[in-house]
């Protein structure tokens, strides 16, 4: 099995990555169940979702599933870069839920496997891999958003301990966390980049305050979290004192392969829509049959597969040495576009008629598409620097 040739698209998958597909595939389909994929879609919605989700994050740590990109020696399978590609393809298309610690195993484990303390990488990447511990990420403030470089939390060494006041926003499971990766400024005199260090907060440290944020689709998935003379112990400190830019841009080598999860979802969405409307009838007749609506898909068709290859690109130059945040960026703004796309066009053709009100939901809850890891206007600016060359100012 192989990819279709286009320019910087030059890889195919050898026999040992369709034996770890297969694999997968099987383990998938023996453990995989209707009410593990159905708490996948309410995991912001009730505390019974959430724990079976947990249930299957421990299930799949323990077959050795869980975060398959990482080293070995942290309880990975050390998955080569195409092995992480049939692993998206293979999750997504067989609708497993992703993890709980989705932003832990993803950006905060790297962090730790990278400048953690051979402690800190035996207590806590175990129980964040099996969720047994929830985590959460605290960069975005109230007038930081995402631009770290602006965040205010202060954090005062007294002692053995640091001294944290401030404030973070829209922290992803902020209400359930156990753990909070926090990202504090210990030099105000520094300049912006600078100055910046990183903590690992125990949540139920006194003086730790935590709000749900309740969005439109009804989910809690954020919280806003206020620190008030949080006294963290300076062992807690996570790589260098007011090096933690440098710990926030850690990506290392085996996290390469997430944007082939971009085009695979894309495509089970087509193929959801595409079958829902095919049993939706409009003045007698299948909704999909109407030519406006027919247009609108194969519309959204071709652009999804622009965004798989747009993705394998990525992919190839990451495997060939190439430099693939260009196309990577291009493809994050064309996968919030599309995603924004199908829930508009389920949402015009179908209306009140759907069954479950899943795409009423995702009619509110993809306008964060464009938003989430990286705005688009910050992933144009990106393409126009790295893929088109034009210059900063």
């Amino acid at each position: 099995m192989g990819f279709e040739y286009c320019p910087h698209v030059d890889f195919s998958y050898p026999p040992q990555v369709e034996e770890f597909r297969t694999a997968l595939r099987a383990w998938l389909a023996a453990n995989l169940t209707d009410d593990v994929v159905a708490a996948g879609r309410r995991r912001g919605r009730d505390d019974a979702a959430f724990e079976t989700l947990r249930a299957w994050d421990a299930a799949m740590a323990d077959a050795g599933w869980a975060a398959v990109s990482w080293p070995r020696e942290y309880g990975g399978r050390g998955a080569t870069l195409l092995e992480q590609v049939a692993y998206a393809e293979e999750t997504t298309r067989a609708r497993s839920p992703l993890p709980l610690n989705v932003i832990g195993m993803t950006n905060i484990a790297p962090a730790i496997m990278h400048y953690g303390t051979d402690k800190q990488k035996s207590d806590l990447l175990p129980r964040m891999m099996r969720a047994d511990d929830i985590w959460c990420q605290g960069m975005s403030e109230p007038e930081a958003g995402s631009d770290l470089a602006s965040l205010r939390t202060r954090a005062v060494r007294d002692g053995t301990d640091f001294v944290v006041n401030g404030q973070k926003i829209w922290t992803s499971l902020g209400h359930r966390a156990d753990w909070c990766q926090l990202y504090v400024r210990t030099d105000p005199n520094a300049p912006k980049h600078k100055g910046i260090s990183c903590l690992i907060v125990d949540m139920t440290l006194p003086g730790i305050e935590v709000w749900p944020i309740r969005t439109l689709t009804g989910d809690a998935d954020f919280a806003e979290v206020f620190f008030t003379d949080v006294r963290v112990p300076a062992d807690a400190l996570l790589g260098p004192l007011d090096g933690g830019w440098g710990v926030a841009t850690t990506t290392l080598s085996h996290e390469r392969a997430g944007a082939a999860r971009l085009y695979a979802e894309m495509q089970l969405r087509l193929q959801d829509l595409a079958a829902d409307l095919a049993d939706t009838e409009t003045d007698g007749h299948p909704a999909v049959e109407d030519a406006v609506t027919l247009r609108r898909l194969g519309e959204l068709a071709v652009r999804i597969k622009y965004l798989e290859v747009l993705c394998l690109r990525s992919i190839s130059l990451a495997q060939n040495g190439g430099d693939p945040f260009g196309s990577a960026s291009v493809a994050k703004t064309v996968w919030g576009e599309v995603g924004q796309g199908l829930a508009a066009l389920a949402f015009d053709t179908l209306g009140d008629r759907e069954a479950d009100g899943r795409w009423t939901r995702d009619r509110l809850s993809t306008r964060s598409l464009t938003i989430a890891g990286g705005t688009t206007q910050i992933n144009k600016n990106i393409t126009a620097a790295r893929v088109l060359g034009l210059p900063r100012q």
